[in-house]
């Protein structure tokens, strides 16, 4: 549904079919830094949109893709896939979106459409051709890289933008494309709601979005983190508990007690120890992403009829749902806006655990 509210009656069409070249923030080989450069956008098309984008959250996985650590990076890399921004032109053929409006796209931008997934609403588990063409460090269809967030604007299909409901303020948004929907997918997809015990694994990026949206939906939260640093902001956003893992009575006193737990950090943890903490049917559910395989026996599953599972963002229904659900809760993410040449520093803090708890790029500083 398209979001009328502060938008222009009129609608401004591209009529030039021509690239267009903005400014960008970009990796130029592994593991560089990001420096302001320029990149191409391709032309746009009958039902492209074009995004002057506002605000784009830093995620931990732009510091693993600048660093090669999930495999061979395409190069120059502009990260960025919690994009919050306006409609500043529309192709002739759109009919979703209109210029003025609030939109955001996360971490895909286009896909097969074809098969069962994307037919499904699913499309962040498309089985066609190539499958989901992800918004940065993948080839579109047009056989041209894609370039995120970090940049002053963004031409995309207007089927693969959101819409973000206007009680939210669009920095505070970003970060939902991507963090939101990672946590609120599991959560949903699991049954999280009232009569419900739920523990979020860490207190991060994502962690800190789980606390919101389980609390939101009437769950009773645990917060599982190394230590007892963050209690404090834990219980303000929501948890109704918060326990130490580095302390062995915690696995001794709540063993049993959870239905779900979310595990969002990418450490190497002992999963055996936290399925211990399932009650039967419970489901342990990974969505931090580890350099290194995770391991553990199957007894602890095999002894409560518990369930080890995997997700993934969200599809674009989903991702309404999701935005709309936070809308209707007043559930942004918690950030700190810096400057875009405050990048570099930013993802050394991000290393270092230094953030409450998300960088939003403010992108009229590109």
């Amino acid at each position: 549904m398209t979001n009328d509210t502060n938008t222009t009656n009129a609608t401004t069409q591209s009529t030039n079919g021509t690239t267009r070249t903005v400014a960008a923030y970009a990796a130029q080989r592994p593991d560089a830094p990001l420096a302001r450069t320029t990149v191409t956008r391709r032309a746009v098309g009958e039902h492209d949109i074009v995004i002057d984008i506002k605000y784009s959250g830093i995620c931990h996985s732009d510091i693993h893709q600048v660093g090669e650590d999930w495999g061979t990076g395409i190069f120059p890399m502009v990260p960025g896939h919690e994009i919050a921004g306006v409609v500043g032109e529309v192709g002739p053929g759109v009919t979703r979106w209109k210029v003025g409006d609030r939109v955001g796209v996360g971490c895909f931008v286009d896909s097969c459409r074809e098969c069962d997934n994307c037919k499904a609403g699913l499309q962040q588990y498309c089985t066609g051709e190539g499958g989901a063409v992800f918004t940065y460090n993948a080839m579109g269809k047009d056989g041209l890289p894609t370039y995120g967030g970090y940049a002053a604007e963004l031409v995309v299909d207007e089927a693969y933008a959101l819409s973000i409901p206007d009680n939210l303020p669009l920095d505070a948004a970003a970060p939902l494309l991507c963090a939101g929907i990672t946590l609120y997918s599991p959560l949903a997809h699991w049954g999280a709601g009232p009569g419900k015990k739920v523990a979020i694994v860490g207190l991060g990026g994502l962690g800190h979005m789980g606390v919101k949206i389980a609390h939101a939906m009437g769950a009773e939260v645990t917060v599982l983190s190394q230590s007892l640093r963050k209690r404090e902001d834990g219980l303000k956003l929501g948890a109704d508990h918060y326990r130490a893992t580095s302390d062995p009575a915690t696995f001794t006193e709540l063993a049993g007690s959870f239905d779900l737990i979310v595990n969002t950090v990418s450490a190497d943890l002992d999963l055996s120890a936290y399925v211990g903490l399932l009650r039967t049917d419970g489901t342990l559910v990974q969505v931090g992403m580890p350099e290194k395989p995770l391991t553990m026996h199957p007894y602890p599953l095999a002894t409560g009829r518990r369930s080890l599972a995997g997700s993934m963002i969200g599809g674009l229904p989903e991702t309404q749902e999701m935005l709309d659900f936070c809308g209707e809760h007043g559930i942004g993410a918690e950030i700190e806006v810096i400057r875009a040449e405050q990048i570099n520093e930013a993802y050394r803090r991000v290393l270092d655990g230094d953030v409450r708890f998300r960088f939003v790029i403010d992108a009229s500083t590109i």
